[in-house]
């Protein structure tokens, strides 16, 4: 099966195989399945920003000490890695030099 063109907003948590349908921050070339994989790992960031709603008004609790934010974090991170792995060269070096290995 050949690859197909898709514009990814990870802001949005969308995916579109038309440019003009909605705001996009990358373009990818990917399969069925990689697009599967990615709208799982949006879902994923979804469930983890809906379960900090409840957390985010209580004071105290540092970042850092959330696993909330943990889970959101995993994911936002998987999600550029597997977008990396689907796009251009000029894109993979941008997504590379993103500090997506840093300690939060």
């Amino acid at each position: 099966m050949d690859r197909q063109r898709y514009y990814v907003s990870v802001q949005a948590k969308t995916i579109t195989n038309h440019q003009g349908d909605a705001a996009y921050e990358f373009a990818i070339d990917a399969l069925p399945e990689d697009i599967d994989k990615l709208q799982e790992l949006f879902a994923a960031m979804e469930e983890f920003d809906e379960m900090s709603f409840i957390r985010n008004p209580l004071p105290g609790i540092p970042y850092h000490h959330d696993s909330e934010n943990d889970g959101y974090d995993y994911y936002l991170k998987e999600s550029y890695k597997l977008i990396g792995q689907l796009s251009d060269e000029k894109t993979r070096s941008f997504i590379a030099s993103m500090p997506l290995n840093a300690e939060t």
